[in-house]
């Protein structure tokens, strides 16, 4: 393992090193800024050409020129490294879960049961509530912000709410499952490159952002709005959500993710053909439907790991690693910096997913020089990718909540106010070094390669 590491990684470092995901971002960057969609170049396309051009570059003096070849093979090793093909693994089981809960009215029951328990006059925090507990039992933001946003619509129309501020809403409560749940894509990525069980990153993310969750709910309670009765029926089955609850328990008390994915599918399979929802063989349509809408992002993390180990060969991560250490003096600001990577990454991609693995390693090269908590590192890629993902006007959250608003994703950021007190909380959370770890040789990165290719292997086994 440690030959490998030093074959990959450069001995001096080199800006040129660092082109490939330059060249990537000024085209995102670029074709968002001519078609005025962020999103028109495809995150897949844009990574086969970083990689291209990363192909075509050399190393800098002192290290050994590979043949083109030679190049693939080191791509291709840091695409087939054993903990990124684990998260891919996971990527695809988390999707076939939410294929089958949605299919088999999860969703729409835990959504249901909040409105039904809904006083009137807690509808905004009530909203923002149940856009939590939507969004940490399906594992995405987008989803949520899909699902809810036709009720919040509604309450906002009733309420003389504005349409702006209810999207805030939604999006805010969006933000803290994309975060939390360990479902999430984004919490995957972050706790799996770090080595770190999912528990482990939860008790940090939840202890930290526990005062942003109060004073919003807080200052939604006092909002002023007209009085208002949510009317019409709203039908659930407690049996329905059975499947979240597992997940939820089971990952809390500490079991494998892969294990506690495979019983929740099973489990909503098994919940489907008792209420009709779907037969034996009609579920495995949308278990595979599920799949399929992971199938690019695990697509696009192999690329991903696979550019950053030529970026090591290359000698831009070094580089980077170099000018960091100039400036970076203290744990504090080695922390700062992973923070600031991700968010700046995140902003340039608009995607905190693909923005956590990307800066990973370089995380975990920083982590284990200032001899960092795994557990924190996770936490900061995580905490500092989601708020800011829930700020960005041209990312999909606030676009497909001011589409659905009939407002300007603009007008929503000033009123996403659970991704402003959140980010107050990430700045705090290295300031005040609270909730603290305790750095030693199994928290840290001193015997992080073993214990990660131990647990892939526990994981196949």
């Amino acid at each position: 393992m440690n030959e490998k590491k030093e074959l990959s990684q450069s001995k001096s470092g080199s800006f040129m090193g660092l082109m490939p995901l330059i060249i990537f971002l000024i085209l995102y960057a670029l074709t968002g800024f001519i078609t005025g969609k962020f999103d028109s170049m495809p995150l897949l396309v844009g990574m086969i050409i970083a990689s291209m051009v990363s192909f075509a570059l050399t190393p800098p003096k002192g290290t050994e020129k590979q043949s083109f070849d030679q190049k693939v093979m080191t791509f291709c090793k840091g695409g087939g490294e054993p903990t990124l093909i684990m998260m891919v693994v996971i990527f695809i089981l988390a999707g076939a879960f939410q294929g089958v809960a949605t299919k088999m009215h999860a969703v729409s029951s835990i959504t249901n049961l909040g409105l039904s328990l809904l006083p009137s006059q807690m509808i905004l925090p009530g909203i923002f509530v149940i856009g939590c507990i939507l969004s940490f039992a399906m594992g995405t933001s987008m989803g949520t912000v899909a699902a809810l946003m036709p009720v919040a619509v509604d309450v906002a129309v009733k309420t003389g709410v504005n349409p702006a501020l209810m999207a805030g809403i939604v999006v805010g409560g969006a933000m803290f499952g994309d975060n939390n749940s360990f479902i999430s894509a984004t919490a995957i990525a972050s706790a799996q490159t770090q080595g770190v069980m999912q528990r482990e990153k939860f008790k940090l993310n939840i202890i930290t952002y526990l005062p942003a969750l109060v004073i919003n709910i807080i200052l939604l309670a006092i909002y002023p709005i007209k009085t208002v009765s949510m009317s019409g029926s709203y039908s659930y089955n407690l049996v329905d959500i059975i499947p979240y609850l597992l997940v939820i328990i089971l990952s809390l008390v500490g079991m494998n993710v892969m294990p506690v994915m495979i019983i929740g599918v099973l489990s909503g399979i098994v919940i489907g053909i008792i209420h009709g929802d779907f037969s034996l063989i009609g579920s495995m349509t949308y278990v595979q439907s599920g799949m399929a809408g992971m199938e690019d992002m695990s697509i696009i993390a192999i690329f991903v790991g696979g550019l950053v180990e030529v970026m090591k060969y290359l000698g831009g991560i070094q580089w980077l690693m170099d000018k960091l250490g100039k400036e970076t003096k203290t744990k504090r600001g080695a922390e700062f910096s992973i923070g600031m990577l991700v968010t700046l990454l995140c902003v340039a991609t608009t995607n905190n997913t693909i923005a956590i693995i990307t800066v990973a390693p370089l995380a975990e090269e920083i982590g284990h020089k200032f001899h960092l908590a795994r557990s924190r590192v996770a936490t900061l890629l995580s905490m500092y990718a989601t708020h800011v993902q829930g700020l960005i006007p041209y990312a999909g959250q606030l676009l497909v909540a001011g589409a659905m608003a009939k407002v300007s994703p603009v007008s929503i950021m000033p009123w996403v106010w659970y991704c402003y007190l959140t980010l107050i909380c990430s700045i705090l959370f290295v300031i005040l070094d609270f909730p603290r770890v305790k750095v030693t040789p199994e928290s840290g990165y001193d015997n992080f390669e073993t214990k990660t290719t131990d647990k892939v292997s526990e994981a196949i086994n």
